[in-house]
């Protein structure tokens, strides 16, 4: 992250890396949060933080609108609730990342980059290679705070290529 730029982070309670994002972007930057729950609110005027579903179409355009423009940087730690069935978790998971691929186009400038939780599973598999398609480059990353056996990863994916759906992407 550089000053000036637009942060996206979606799934942003509690609010830690808004706080890292502001600093790192500075005033000049833009920050904005979506989350189911509602954070703390930051003492900064260039923090947006909405509490909504980003699946729904008016949490989208409030996102838009507050960004004032695509984002440089999309980060993602959203994660459906677990139900404890698997087949009902992998679904909504894929679901999730679906929606969230399926905004990029209008949220993540050219040339832009994506840091996404992905959970394991055959669902999310799918998403992750045509995620991986849609940039310059991507590499999954294990994050050190995750619990051992954890089926989370992350995917850092640099270079957008913009703008052009991936075939089985949402319309």
């Amino acid at each position: 992250m550089k000053p000036g730029q637009r942060v996206l982070d979606v799934g942003c309670w509690p609010g830690g890396w808004l706080q890292v994002a502001e600093r790192a972007v500075g005033r000049r930057g833009t920050v904005v949060g979506v989350d189911l729950a509602a954070i703390e609110p930051l003492e900064s005027a260039n923090v947006v933080a909405i509490t909504g579903n980003i699946e729904e179409i008016e949490i989208q355009e409030r996102v838009r609108k507050a960004l004032g423009g695509p984002c440089d940087i999309f980060l993602s730690d959203a994660a459906p609730k677990l139900t404890g069935v698997r087949e009902t978790d992998r679904a909504n998971e894929e679901r999730l990342l679906e929606t969230l691929e399926a905004l990029l186009p209008d949220l993540l400038r050219p040339g832009g980059d994506l840091l996404i939780k992905i959970l394991e599973g055959p669902e999310a598999q799918a998403v992750d290679r045509r995620l991986r398609l849609a940039f310059a480059s991507a590499k999954p990353i294990k994050s050190k705070a995750s619990r051992k056996g954890s089926s989370e990863r992350y995917l850092l994916a640099r270079g957008y290529k913009g703008g052009e759906r991936e075939e089985g992407a949402l319309e």
